[in-house]
């Protein structure tokens, strides 16, 4: 199927505008989520594929594959239903904020095929978190899925830093009962300021806020304690990570997503004068050192979730062996087609048996 695409579909689809393209991507990904006799189809021809596969139990949640969509394809909510149906083991939505938003201005979006990248600079435009919890509410729910949604969280661009916590924290109360895991992202380089909230003494304020918010669920209406992760930039400093790390621990965080984009132009993009975060193959290895840097600091005992330049069986098996448990793919479904998650997902298996 991935030849298929890389020559047929894929020329096509790259005549168009990026963000355009991923526009019909999601278009179709919801088309196929409304289309239950085809969806449970497809679903079960993947499953057939990797039934031999071990599952992977991690911050309480069983997933069928290790293998994630991450966040930034279905900012609201719309397509998410037909992830199990292309082979992914968990899907990651968002990211949403509080306040509706239309995000940077255009064009925002930029595709570099030669070096199987992308750079983005959308700035966390979604429909908001009001918006986004109602139409979770008219979807399968947590224990009716046949695989665990995240919903990640960022902040709203005109809130200012020091109301960053409220700011996460209405949006957690709206869309933490839809969630199987929420993240918090306070690594996109596209919202002015929000790499700050990695700070120690921001981030300190906004865990413990987050955390004792899902307390109180438990306790006020005997809600179910959500899993909470966050997401990490690939730009911070060893002794960052560790702050990072620090806190982390503090607040009893149940996981740690790594990484985000990068800041960083390495190589060929040393010349491209693109503002935003750059994802695909170029930051790879950055985000795998960190994969192994978090796991090797924590003792192996902090579940993590590999994201950044997988775009082969290879790519992933080098973050689970790096020490995550868990990985997502974005960028690489650009360049490698809508089942891009089955083909890791088999490949992981075979991996996994050989």
């Amino acid at each position: 199927m991935g030849k298929y695409y890389e020559t047929i579909f894929r020329p096509v689809l790259f005549q168009q505008d990026s963000e355009r393209a991923h526009e019909l991507g999601v278009d179709a990904m919801a088309l196929l989520a409304a289309l239950p006799p085809l969806r449970s189809a497809l679903e079960w021809w993947n499953r057939r594929g990797t039934a031999r596969a071990r599952p992977v139990e991690a911050f309480g949640l069983r997933f069928p594959n290790a293998v994630g969509l991450a966040a930034g394809f279905d900012k609201n909510a719309r397509a998410w239903p037909a992830a199990a149906a292309m082979g992914f083991g968990h899907v990651e939505i968002g990211t949403v904020t509080a306040l509706a938003q239309p995000g940077n201005p255009k064009p925002r979006m930029f595709r570099y095929p030669a070096e199987e990248a992308v750079i983005n600079r959308m700035g966390f435009n979604n429909e908001g978190s009001t918006a986004v919890a109602a139409r979770l509410e008219r979807q399968p729910g947590p224990g009716r899925r046949s695989i665990p949604l995240g919903v990640n969280l960022g902040k709203s661009k005109v809130t200012d830093l020091e109301r960053a916590a409220g700011d996460y924290l209405t949006s957690f109360g709206r869309l933490a009962g839809h969630a199987d895991y929420v993240v918090l992202n306070v690594s996109s380089p596209n919202t002015p300021n929000l790499r700050q909230l990695q700070d120690e003494s921001r981030l300190r304020e906004l865990l413990g806020a987050i955390t004792g918010a899902n307390r109180d669920r438990v306790a006020s209406v005997g809600g179910r304690r959500v899993p909470i992760l966050l997401k990490i930039s690939p730009d911070l400093t060893w002794p960052q990570i560790d702050a990072v790390l620090g806190v982390v621990a503090e607040f009893g965080l149940d996981g740690l997503i790594a990484t985000n984009t990068t800041l960083s132009r390495p190589g060929y993009f040393s010349t491209v004068n693109e503002a935003g975060g750059l994802s695909g193959a170029p930051v790879a290895e950055r985000s795998t050192e960190i994969v192994a840097y978090v796991s090797r600091a924590t003792g192996g005992k902090l579940p993590i979730i590999g994201v950044g330049g997988i775009i082969d069986v290879e790519g992933a098996a080098r973050k689970l062996d790096a020490g995550a448990c868990l990985v997502q793919v974005y960028t690489g479904m650009i360049y490698r087609g809508p089942f891009f998650a089955a083909e890791l997902a088999r490949g992981l298996m075979e991996r996994q048996r050989r």
